[in-house]
């Protein structure tokens, strides 16, 4: 059993307890899920002294209220929702002690979508199907299978505790408004005409509203398609389907696992924790990189992932 540790005052619009995802059951229906910028997650993690898999919070656009029911360790990482301890600012990427009766308030997101709140322990909820993930969809996974609300309280696993550890400012992401994603082109990519690859590659697209952790909806200059639609098949994680009125959407972490709509391309892995961060009313542009580029890309960023104990301060 764990401890009590956090008392949910005011959960924000949507606050949902994740790990690194739920791997394995693509064939049963069920994607990942898991936290949607993996650098930020898994920073907060080495921060306060856990496994990088260990459960946090991800809190999107606006964060929440909480109250510490015991002394604990933990650190904000993610989006700058311009946390306050009791009233008074605190800061970012780095690991924090508060005592027990300290109040967190956390705004809107000045810059980027999702803000991180890990602890020493990791939040300790059931683990289903191997993960603590929420999938909101089936109600599966993290607290109750449902975002937080008022009154919820959290419980913690016991860990070696590390306050006073920082990222060093140079690696911590700056989450501009406006973002290029590099993507593999296809698997569909001959259902497009020559003018609407190009049309893809070249124009801007902004996020709609109507985007979520299923995938973001995209608008910008149509993507002129020769086929329409396709017998169903696999969707990859960043996945970037064209629906019937010829816009980009990007599946993401809570998608579907098969679809009938052709994929023009893809997100590179290496990039899929950076559109975690983009805000409905943003712009994402697309560059074309080649298979091996994006392997190397990937590579690299998983060096990066690994190297992170050793950047920490």
């Amino acid at each position: 059993m764990g401890r009590l540790f956090l008392r949910v005052l005011s959960p924000g619009p949507l606050t949902t307890v994740q790990d690194l995802g739920r791997y394995g059951y693509l064939k049963f229906g069920l994607p990942p899920s898991g936290c949607a910028d993996e650098f930020a997650f898994r920073a907060g993690n080495v921060l306060v002294g856990n496994s990088p898999g260990c459960a946090g919070l991800e809190m999107t656009i606006l964060g929440g209220k909480f109250e510490f029911l015991c002394d604990s360790v933990f650190a904000l990482t993610g989006a700058d929702m311009e946390p306050k301890i009791n009233g008074a600012p605190c800061p970012m990427w780095r690991s924090l002690k508060a005592r027990e009766g300290d109040i967190l308030q956390l705004s809107y997101a000045k810059k980027g979508c999702r803000g991180y709140f890990l602890v020493s322990g990791g939040i300790d909820v059931p683990i289903v199907l191997k993960s603590r993930s929420t999938y909101l969809a089936c109600g599966l996974g993290g607290f109750e299978g449902r975002a937080l609300k008022a009154g919820d309280a959290l419980e913690r696993g016991e860990g070696e505790a590390h306050p006073g550890r920082l990222i060093p400012q140079k690696f911590i992401p700056d989450y501009p408004s406006s973002l290029a994603l590099k993507v593999v082109m296809g698997p569909q990519e001959d259902h497009f005409t020559e003018e609407g690859r190009a049309a893809f590659l070249s124009q801007p697209y902004t996020v709609s509203p109507q985007s979520n952790r299923m995938g973001y909806r995209l608008s910008g200059k149509a993507i002129e398609t020769l086929k329409r639609g396709i017998i169903s098949d696999t969707v990859p994680l960043g996945a970037i389907q064209v629906t019937g009125e010829e816009q980009p959407i990007v599946l993401l972490w809570d998608r579907q696992t098969t679809g009938g709509y052709p994929k023009i391309a893809t997100v590179i892995a290496a990039d899929l924790w950076k559109i975690g961060q983009v805000k409905p009313g943003e712009v994402i542009a697309f560059r074309k990189v080649s298979l091996e580029d994006a392997r190397s890309l990937f590579r690299s960023f998983c060096h990066f992932l690994i190297s992170l104990e050793g950047l920490i301060k």
